[in-house]
């Protein structure tokens, strides 16, 4: 008999039955990733978060339309709750929702450069995170006159209309806009995977731009579209090939600078605009944290005066300090200048696309060549129907007394039109029109204006024939629509200008007050900052006990410190970081204010003020390594660097040696050795094992490394030797005493 072959794996699936959970399809993962979350993730893209290229997402389309259908663009304001409820015959998630859009569409929130929803109450604003809009049934709203371009001649099969979700009435897919709305107002999603940031431009500069595309599809489009314009107002610092970047690709990022003032009689600046980015409450936390931390000194008082006249930010300043030098530090280190990331992903017939601000305008043209296309043939369709009951009636003209003698004489009702149709030679929908002729409208004027009227229609249908025959026909007239919605709704720019190469950064450095200090830095890890008058009033320490003074340097208030710690780690931080202290107070407790690692204790502390020189680590096992300075200096501002030295061997020593400074290494095996710098040579990296200077025997160790004095030995040449590594000598009786050691055991 044959073997038995394998059973194949089962394709269908399994089901089991869970106590208190029902019957469980087993299912594998890839499969219910395809049918349960790809479905989810496609409607958040295409229904939901992502705007199309009207320049809305259909949460906004659903509300606005609502509004336009309440008779919400002429007539008076209603309550927005009238409004929220209405809306959710389209938008069935939920009122909150719904309102928090309608908030952010309305001209009080201040979000958008032309704000659709003309608002009354307190919608909160957007450059605030603690000013919070009231409820719905406190404020009132209408449509703004802008709104009405977004709907014109929406009831002229512009754009295709869909049920909604209870089948009960319908709502347009894309509103007809007259003009780019879709760059004109900022639009932000998030989407699943993918996401949207689409800055806003000047509404005059979109207009012209779409017009020379319409005449040159090859136009540059940075010739008229200058940059972006946000609501807040503030400086674009322009960067031209950045800029250019986003025009074609439609990603990159912005710069936007904050605008102020200075008040010379109250020496206060006043801070007016503000990137789009942030809010008033993160910019003033900022700022305090810079005054807390000492990095900022010239500011007394900082106030949010934020009042119904707009937003201002009040900053007073101590006596003698430079507003326009403030402002370029507050720029650097705080949101008042921040970058806005360019992200135009944009829906195109149900597709996400990033295109850059050309590629958009185009995919408009394309859009509202097709809009007007479809007005201009529901207008044909209308004129011809209209021309044809007219041609109808003129046939009325030839016998109106044989047309009263056939209605006369039909005995039934239903037989009047049939009769109509064959005595005159017309069609059932003329002979309808004729039948429903008043009595009083039988008269030969009546009749002769009526035909007066055919000789227009016919004329205008023609024009229309024509229209749809010809692309550039089409052209002229969103051309002619933009330049009056331009001329209409335009207004001057709010986002002005300033260019790279015109900003101040004011690097950091040469803000830092320079001025003559003495630092200290103990064994336990507390450092002071004391100026010379206050020590020469009081020099009497104050340290903890058991406590001792490690460095001591006279230098200034621009020095950088270089805190190196026993896990092979470096922390920096500046002079200026800290504030001046007197001699009788502990100081700051370094392990603390540069945040150590849990147990890591400070081994040595280096000052310098340029990064010139070399620095010695000397290991145990009687190696040296000698690093420049220079490899601990680093562009950023980076508070923490790691592989500071070799982790080879336990460190003994850090230290910045002198102009002809020696070094006495002393082993336990009792034996000494001086060790001048100047033979070994300089390696690059910071972590290099060293080179060995001091030759140990089994078990032997460096245990203590001090430097050369003239009272360190009675013969101090016993010691010393011409080549690495060596031994040493073995110490004399003469020699012995205490030596100011670099570490402690």
């Amino acid at each position: 008999m044959p073997k038995k072959q394998k059973e194949t794996p089962k394709t269908a699936l399994e089901t089991a039955y869970i106590k208190d959970a029902g019957l469980v399809v087993q299912q594998p993962i890839t499969e219910t990733l395809l049918e349960n979350y790809m479905p989810y993730a496609m409607s958040v893209i295409v229904s939901r978060a992502l705007p199309e290229i009207d320049g809305f997402k259909p949460a906004h389309r659903k509300l606005l339309y609502t509004m336009y259908l309440m008779g919400l663009l002429n007539g008076p304001r209603t309550k927005s709750a009238n409004v929220v409820g209405q809306t959710m015959k389209l938008n069935p998630h939920g009122d909150q929702t719904i309102y928090e859009t309608m908030v952010r569409l309305a001209k009080g929130n201040e979000s958008l450069l032309h704000p659709y929803v003309d608002s009354k109450g307190n919608f909160g604003k957007a450059y605030s995170r603690d000013m919070a809009y009231a409820a719905s049934r406190y404020t009132e709203v209408k449509l703004e006159k802008i709104a009405g371009e977004l709907f014109k001649d929406i009831g002229k099969d512009t754009v295709d209309f869909v049920p909604n979700y209870d089948n009960t009435m319908t709502e347009p897919t894309l509103f007809p806009a007259t003009f780019p709305s879709i760059l004109v107002n900022s639009n932000v999603g998030i989407a699943v995977s993918m996401a949207s940031a689409i800055c806003p431009f000047n509404l005059a500069e979109v207009c012209e731009t779409t017009v020379q595309l319409l005449k040159n599809p090859d136009f540059d489009v940075t010739e008229t579209l200058k940059g972006p314009d946000f609501p807040g107002g503030g400086y674009l610092i322009l960067n031209p090939e950045e800029f250019r970047k986003v025009c074609e690709t439609g990603r990159g990022s912005l710069r936007i600078r904050g605008r102020y003032r200075y008040d010379k009689s109250a020496n206060c600046i006043e801070i007016t605009e503000i990137p789009p980015t942030t809010t008033v409450e993160v910019i003033i936390d900022k700022m305090i944290d810079l005054v807390k931390s000492g990095k900022i000194r010239e500011i007394s008082d900082i106030r949010d005066e934020t009042d119904l006249s707009g937003l201002k930010i009040a900053v007073e300043l101590k006596r003698g300090a430079d507003p326009d030098k403030l402002m370029n530090r507050l720029f650097k280190m705080t949101p008042l200048e921040d970058s806005y990331s360019c992200n135009f992903n944009v829906l195109i017939d149900g597709v996400p696309k990033v295109l850059g601000a050309k590629g958009i305008l185009l995919e408009w043209i394309n859009f509202r060549q097709n809009c007007v296309a479809r007005r201009v043939k529901f207008d044909l369709k209308k004129a011809e129907d209209k021309l044809h009951l007219l041609q109808g009636l003129g046939k009325i003209l030839l016998d109106i007394d044989k047309a009263i003698h056939i209605v006369r004489e039909t005995e039934d009702e239903e037989e009047v039109v049939p009769n109509l149709m064959m005595g005159f030679g017309i069609d059932e929908i003329q002979a309808e029109y004729v039948a429903e002729i008043k009595l009083r409208h039988l008269n030969r004027q009546y009749i002769l204006d009526r035909l007066t009227e055919t000789k227009d229609l016919e004329n205008a249908i023609a024009e229309m024939q024509d229209i749809l025959e010809s692309p550039r026909k089409i052209k002229k007239i969103i051309i002619t629509e933009l330049q009056e919605v331009a001329k209409k709704y335009g207004q001057p720019r709010k986002t002005l200008f300033l260019y790279a190469d015109e900003t101040d950064d004011g690097g950091e450095e040469e803000e830092i007050p320079d001025y003559p200090v003495h630092l200290f830095v103990t064994a336990e890890g507390y450092f002071k900052k004391i100026l010379p008058q206050s020590l020469r009033m009081s020099n009497a320490q104050k340290l903890k006990e058991g406590d001792e003074i490690r460095v001591e340097v006279e230098s200034t208030n621009r020095a950088e410190l270089l805190f190196f710690t026993d896990k092979c780690q470096v922390y920096k931080a500046k002079a200026s970081d800290f504030t001046e202290t007197k001699a009788s107070v502990m100081g700051d407790y370094i392990p603390s204010r540069l945040g150590f690692d849990e147990g890591e204790r400070l081994v040595e502390a280096v000052i310098t003020l340029d990064y010139q020189g070399d620095v010695l680590f000397f290991f145990e096992n009687g190696k040296v390594s000698k690093v420049p300075l220079s490899a601990y200096e680093t562009k950023t501002n980076r508070r923490k660097l790691q592989k500071a030295y070799s982790d080879k061997s336990p460190l003994l020593a850090v230290s910045v040696p002198g102009e002809g400074q020696e070094y006495i290494l002393t082993s336990n095996q009792k034996r000494k050795l001086i060790f001048n710098p100047a033979m070994i040579a300089v390696k690059a990296t910071r972590d290099n094992q060293g080179v060995a200077v001091m030759t140990l025997k089994k078990n032997g160790f460096v245990e203590k490394v001090e430097p050369l004095t003239e009272q360190s030995f009675v013969n101090p040449n016993r010691y010393r030797t011409k080549t690495l590594p060596a031994a040493g000598g073995i110490v004399r009786e003469e020699d012995l005493g205490e030596q100011l050691t670099l570490a402690g055991e």
